[in-house]
């Protein structure tokens, strides 16, 4: 009896879940079409500019996507929105919606909204003026479509970074940069159904003919965009093709062509809207005609299968009804003891959940005492070593024999890779969540495994332990790849190889095994003839802390990540370590990596550098502001740069900078971000207010999150963390000079 009882209640729960989940189900599908074909309507109002009926449909479906929590298309309606504003010159409202839409849509890793929102807001930087930043939001978007292969937005990407060349470089190499992107994208929508941006493209290549004085082409493409923009009344570019064709026409003597044009343009701007209305009105009267039809008839057939579900439900409702009446007076008792079980039960459950929330804010404070922590320390282990490659730097351009030039050079390049270490420790964290990326650049990886030899050498001097080095001659010079991380192993383990070896022998072997076009696959050897690993140890000797023994700790010392770190860098890698050892006859550490070859074109430049000139001598006489709070590195920074006739100013915190700003002339400012006071972020703001121009870099020791967004949105040219690569750190303060001579 209990049992049926049971079955009972478990066909009539499972049974009323299911109806109400399919009709929920059912509401939130027929909201998300609604939704969508709102937002689509909008796009369409948008590129006929009837900006009323546009706001109203955004609107409307912004208000039904926040009824069902739908945070997709609450970011799509935003990132239209943005289209709106855009086109109405708005470029303040358009930046704010595209900010909404892009902090939801990485909230929720929506990746193709994205990619639509940073070519919206490309455009937004484009209309600014601010090219390089629209070239940036177009790559983040070109990465998106390259991925997923869609050819339509590709060319979309490659229409506007051709109008952005067009607009950003008054020369003949920038127009021919612009036509080669204009034809990529003719070539990437010639599939496309999208007419709107086929009519923009065919205008913009008009524009590219008419400054070359092609003017036969130019008409050409301005009539093709003419058609298309008459034929789905497109109202801007409708003004703007019968603008150009006015233009060309004059330019060829055709005046009468030309005042025909004019007039046209001009009584389109005066009643482009009215039309627009009304051809959109007779054609919503058919379409909603239809539509109403359309609605009665879902009503009726929704209504009746309401009506039949009902029924359903009532019939079953009343023999469970009787069923349960009967059973329920025979298990009265039965419930009345389990009631006993179940009150002590809950009890003990009751008092295991508040202990289980005691633990869980206890673990909650560790980790974020934990964060405190790392970002802590971080900032001051950076501040020393900046003092230590900043002070090696001036000693190496003091004229040092060779002997101090050796030693200063190693002390250089143990700097920087003592910071490497530090950042991989703690960040050890991340490394294990697989959340630190990998660069490509191009390097020697012989000169770096070189480098690496001649940091370690003094190590393995004091050890009495030769250094063997082995590099397969058939590896090309340059390989694409992240030297840094590769350092970063092969210091921990001929690092560890060195400290378990008195008197003995290191061999480093670097072969190609094999190459299949541009991809070569590399095997890394580090062997020894040391101490060596017990096999009961090998398994464990990669894990976090861990070390051979108590007794090797004692003697050798070391904290035990150095092979965790190794581990975890080459899984991050799509590689692993391998180790065979033997106690007292020394260890074997083994990888395999994979490269691309890379290989530098004659000839070539890069477009982003291609007019600025990088010698240090465009930094003689250029007024430069450090704004830095530590002593210290005031005078390591100022000293780095008066050695090249750099005059130097100094103010201590961002407010004493905002002033010197106001009353001084400046070519650039190098900006640190944690100061006393206000941070150089909002200093960075205010500056801003009245001067958009000045270069202003971020000079920091903070650690950098992966989203750089708020430093460029808040007013920073460029980013330079401490310690930094002297190289890097001139070429960035050259580049940044010189682009902000060529704009004055």
């Amino acid at each position: 009896m209990k049992n049926l009882f049971f079955s009972l209640i478990l066909l009539f729960s499972c049974y009323s879940s299911y109806a109400f989940q399919q009709e929920n189900q059912d509401e939130i599908s027929r909201k998300n079409t609604e939704i969508l074909q709102l937002l689509n309507e909008a796009e369409i109002s948008i590129n006929v500019l009837d900006f009323e009926r546009a706001h109203t449909q955004l609107n409307e479906a912004l208000d039904k996507a926040k009824q069902i929590n739908d945070q997709k298309h609450i970011a799509l309606s935003s990132s239209i929105l943005s289209s709106l504003y855009y086109i109405r010159h708005e470029y303040n409202r358009a930046a704010t919606e595209l900010q909404r839409a892009i902090s939801i849509q990485r909230e929720i890793n929506d990746e193709a909204g994205l990619a639509y929102s940073y070519i919206n807001y490309a455009k937004i930087f484009s209309a600014q003026d601010k090219f390089d930043r629209a070239n940036n939001y177009l790559d983040s978007a070109e990465d998106h479509y390259l991925k997923v292969n869609d050819t339509e937005y590709l060319g979309i990407v490659a229409l506007n970074r051709g109008i952005n060349n067009l607009n950003s470089e008054n020369s003949e190499k920038g127009r021919q940069l612009a036509l080669t992107q204009l034809n990529n994208a003719e070539a990437y929508l010639s599939e496309s159904t999208n007419q709107y941006e086929k009519s923009r493209l065919y205008y913009y290549k008009a524009r590219v003919y008419f400054i070359n004085g092609q003017y036969g082409s130019a008409q050409s493409e301005a009539l093709k965009s003419l058609k298309i923009a008459k034929d789905h009344n497109y109202g801007s570019m409708y003004i703007q093709s019968t603008k150009i064709l006015s233009k060309i026409a004059e330019e060829q003597g055709d005046f009468k062509n030309s005042l025909s044009y004019l007039k046209i343009s001009n009584r389109l701007k005066d009643s482009i809207f009215d039309m627009n209305r009304e051809v959109l009105a007779i054609d919503a009267n058919a379409r909603y005609g239809v539509d109403a039809m359309r609605s009665n008839l879902k009503k009726v057939l929704q209504k009746n299968a309401e009506q039949e579900r009902s029924l359903k439900v009532n019939k079953l409702t009343t023999i469970l009804s009787v069923a349960l009446i009967t059973i329920l007076s025979l298990l009265t008792l039965s419930l009345y003891k389990n009631n006993n079980l179940r009150a002590r039960a809950n009890e003990l459950l009751q008092k295991k959940n508040d202990e289980l929330t005691i633990a869980k804010e206890n673990a909650e404070k560790a980790s974020m005492a934990k964060a405190q922590f790392l970002s802590t320390i971080t900032h001051e282990l950076r501040t020393p070593l900046y003092a230590v490659t900043g002070l090696t730097h001036l000693l190496l351009e003091e004229s040092p024999t060779e002997n101090q030039k050796e030693h200063l050079n190693s002390l250089k390049f143990s700097g920087e890779y003592l910071l490497s270490l530090i950042n991989n420790i703690l960040d050890l964290n991340k490394l294990e969540a697989k959340k630190v990326e990998i660069l490509e650049t191009s390097f020697d990886l012989e000169k770096r495994i070189s480098d690496v030899l001649i940091a370690l050498k003094n190590s393995a001097d004091d050890k009495k332990t030769t250094l063997h080095f082995d590099f397969d001659p058939t590896i090309p010079e340059k390989l694409k790849g992240d030297p840094l991380k590769i350092s970063q192993i092969l210091i921990n383990l001929i690092g560890n190889s060195i400290k378990f070896t008195d008197n003995g022998d290191i061999w480093i072997a670097v072969k190609k095994v094999n190459q299949v076009g541009k991809q070569l696959f590399l095997h890394f050897e580090i062997k020894d003839n040391g101490e060596g690993i017990t096999k009961e140890k090998q398994s464990a000797i990669f894990d976090n802390f861990t070390q051979g023994s108590l007794q090797i700790n004692r003697k050798f010392g070391g904290t035990g990540l150095g092979l965790s770190i190794v581990k975890n860098l080459l899984n991050l890698m799509g590689s692993d370590i391998h180790l065979e050892s033997e106690l007292g006859k020394g260890s074997a550490f083994t990888f395999d990596l994979k490269f691309e070859a890379f290989e530098e074109v004659a000839g070539t430049t890069n477009p982003g550098d291609a007019n600025v000139p990088l010698s240090n001598d465009i930094m003689h006489n250029k007024r430069i502001l450090i704004v830095e709070d530590n002593k210290i590195n005031q005078m390591i920074t100022r000293k780095i740069l008066e050695k090249h006739k750099v005059i130097c100013d100094i103010a201590d915190n961002g407010t004493i900078a905002i002033e010197k700003v106001k009353n001084n002339h400046f070519d650039l400012i190098l900006m640190d971000i944690h100061m006393p006071g206000i941070s150089g972020i909002e200093a960075t703001i205010e500056i801003r207010k009245f001067d958009d121009q000045i270069p202003i870099v971020a000079l920091t020791a903070v650690t950098l999150d992966e989203n750089l967004d708020e430093f460029y949105l808040n007013g920073f040219t460029d980013i330079i963390p401490k310690p930094y690569k002297t190289e890097e750190f001139f070429h960035k303060i050259n580049l940044h000079l010189a682009a902000n001579k060529v704009q004055v």
